[in-house]
């Protein structure tokens, strides 16, 4: 009985600590957004604030390197998304809760 209780308790354990990695997979992405969108911003700011010779090509930096974060955090996320998904089968001793369903 307590050997039961013992196996329970690890699932719920680890079974929280995969929500907690896909709320950290989540706000990392949330990060590239917010880094993305404040080189877009930058970007967009340039010419009003400085008055540069070389002002489009600074301004094409922000922009592409805007993109180039965006793309990045986005493919992340997903990479990450499905390494969590794979192994979610690893969680506790999911063989005696399959035993259990049969």
């Amino acid at each position: 009985m307590v050997e039961k209780k013992l196996n329970k308790d690890l699932i719920l354990r680890e079974k929280l600590a995969l929500q907690r990695t896909v709320l950290a997979n989540q706000t990392t992405f949330l990060a590239f957004l917010r880094t993305s969108m404040y080189f877009f911003i930058a970007g967009l700011s340039l010419e009003s604030l400085l008055k540069v010779e070389y002002n489009f090509a600074i301004e094409m930096f922000f922009f592409i390197s805007s993109f180039v974060l965006l793309v990045i955090g986005v493919f992340n996320y997903f990479k990450h998304k499905k390494m969590i998904h794979d192994n979610e089968k690893h969680i506790g001793d999911y063989k005696l809760e399959y035993f259990e369903k049969s």
